[in-house]
């Protein structure tokens, strides 16, 4: 029997653990990724030391999905999503043959790594530089760091799929045979590419459920690419520490997104732990007009990027507004081909995966009263985006009709409720303004703080409320049920506000040669809700 000690170092991480997922009981453990895929049927889903690991792992596992089963038509994930569980041997076959690439340690082929990957004087950094939540000067791992950080395999491996999606900008470790390269340092190329994403990841009952919603088919509406080049990064060739050439950078298609190699890393392992790490620059990827190829955000028109490109019309993605509650931007979240496929070019397009799931709805293969999970999934940097400032991460639920195609109507309700919520909260400010007013104060920070306090009111209402929209509701009897939730919620904020106002503002200030007093400021409220909420006062039929 041989000497374990001398056996070459490996760490497979198609058998060995590493994959952090959760139960239907709330348990988590580690999983190899073949055991994920056989037991995806009985778990609940993904999780991440930190959010933004779940979209860039969920990505990833997609593009073994994509590579082991090319799903090509609707009839192809039918069959898939119709199974008990997904085709485990296909699969395990399909991994089978990339077996080196997926070793972390492997000496030629590591996984997702330069084998060899070295700077001119043989520096290293400290693999805290792998880990989202310790920005460069700002500490916050604090459990775990110390002069002697080191990180488990099964760790490295998640934070390296992490460092490929969501690695900051900013000065690189310039690595030998890199011609980028200018005094031994690797000058900002721009995040990594999940990281310029407004990521939205649907969800299902099942991490099943959940990697078929996002496996789109290679046939589906506007998905450009080359089937035959749209490979991930195991069934290519190793690359090199350069940037590929001009042909290499330009996507095949979005399963090449999902393992885009935005840097060049190389882990150094010391006593079976990963104890250093080189992170330089990789392939800079530039996301205009990335529509059609990138399926998990929503995008926006952008005049000032066709100026300065000179393009007729430039899309960028669509980032998340950490400081909006999520069903603000519920509108990104549905699918809306008619902004896809009009004549003049659209001011939004709706994410490829969302259009996905209204095809599903709208076809009936996907029940109209199925519990869909919208996650929206982001990361926000620092200066010059050098450092992670935010990770953004919520949800909402809602049932697959909402997506439909052919549910205009209750889609024009939800969405019209939004507006209303929005114009409820911005009636509370005008409140708290005009009470400040008539207190001789300055009515910006009272304003701002009444809007917040509708927003935190209305935010777990609103998600009750889009939850409970479906296949039998009234788009217009739901949006009276809303307008009287609001209402009452909003006038009790309101009540609130006048009660704590100062006695002064019931004899009124003038401001710019208008009378503030708490009665205007009131009557102005009350007048203002029933303008923004009209179906919370009619009359019972």
């Amino acid at each position: 029997m041989s000497d374990p000690s001398t056996r070459p170092l490996s760490f497979n991480l198609i058998e060995q653990p590493w994959l952090l997922v959760r139960d239907r009981d709330g348990r988590v453990s580690e999983l190899s990724v073949v055991d994920m895929f056989r037991r995806s049927h009985e778990l609940a889903g993904l999780v991440g030391d930190v959010p933004t690991q779940v979209f860039a792992l969920t990505r990833m596992l997609l593009a073994v999905l994509h590579g082991a089963l090319c799903p090509r038509s609707v009839a192809d994930w039918e069959a898939l999503w119709d199974a008990d569980q997904l085709p485990v041997s296909d699969i395990a076959s399909y991994l089978d043959r990339h077996r080196s690439r997926f070793d972390l340690v492997h000496p030629t082929t590591p996984f997702m790594q330069v084998a060899g990957l070295r700077t001119e004087k043989g520096e290293l950094s400290d693999p805290s530089k792998l880990i989202a939540d310790v920005p460069n000067g700002h500490r916050f791992f604090t459990t775990r760091l110390g002069t002697g950080l080191s990180l488990s395999f099964a760790e490295a491996a998640r934070w390296l799929v992490h460092c490929h999606a969501f690695d900051p900008s900013g000065i690189k470790s310039g690595a030998v045979g890199d011609p980028r390269v200018k005094n031994g340092k690797g000058y900002p190329i721009g995040v990594a590419w999940s990281g310029l994403l407004g990521g939205i990841l649907p969800e299902g009952r099942t991490l099943r459920e959940t990697l078929l919603l996002n496996l789109i088919p290679r046939d589906f509406g506007d998905v450009a690419g080359d089937v035959v080049a749209d490979v991930p990064v195991w069934e290519r060739e190793p690359l090199g520490p350069a940037e590929q050439p001009p042909e290499g950078l330009i996507p095949a298609g979005p399963v090449t997104l999902f393992t885009w190699q935005s840097r060049r890393v190389r882990l150094h392992v010391a006593h079976g732990r990963v104890t250093g790490v080189l992170i330089c620059n990789g392939d800079a990827l530039m996301p205009q007009n990335m529509h059609t190829t990138e399926t998990h955000t929503a995008w926006r028109r952008s005049e000032p990027q066709q100026k300065k490109l000179r393009l007729p019309v430039a899309y960028m993605p669509l980032e998340h507004n950490v400081e909006r509650v999520i069903w603000r931007g519920l509108a990104a979240m549905l699918p809306d081909r008619a902004r896809r496929q009009g004549s003049e070019a659209a001011s939004r397009v709706s994410a490829m995966v969302s259009e996905w799931l209204g095809l599903l709805s709208t076809e009936g293969v996907l029940a109209r009263d199925y519990p869909l999970r919208m996650r929206t999934i982001g990361m926000t940097y620092g200066g010059q985006s050098s450092t992670t400032e935010e990770i953004v991460d919520d949800a909402l639920s809602l049932q697959a009709i909402l997506v439909a195609q052919d549910a205009a109507a209750l889609k024009g309700a939800a969405l019209d409720s939004v507006e209303a919520a929005e114009n409820a909260a911005r009636a509370l400010g005008f409140l708290a303004a005009d009470l400040a007013r008539a207190s001789g104060g300055d009515p910006d920070g009272p304003r701002t703080r009444a809007i917040e306090s509708a927003y935190a009111a209305l935010d777990p209402m609103f998600r009750d409320w889009l939850a409970a929209l479906g296949p039998d509701t009234d788009p217009d009897d739901c949006q009276v049920v809303w307008h009287r939730q609001a209402d009452g919620a909003v006038r009790t904020l309101g009540a609130d506000l006048v009660a704590a106002a100062s006695p002064t503002a019931w004899v009124g200030r003038k401001h710019n040669e208008r009378l503030y007093t708490s009665s205007h400021a009131v009557a102005r409220f009350h007048s203002e809700l029933r303008r923004v909420l009209p179906y919370a006062h009619q009359e019972a039929a």
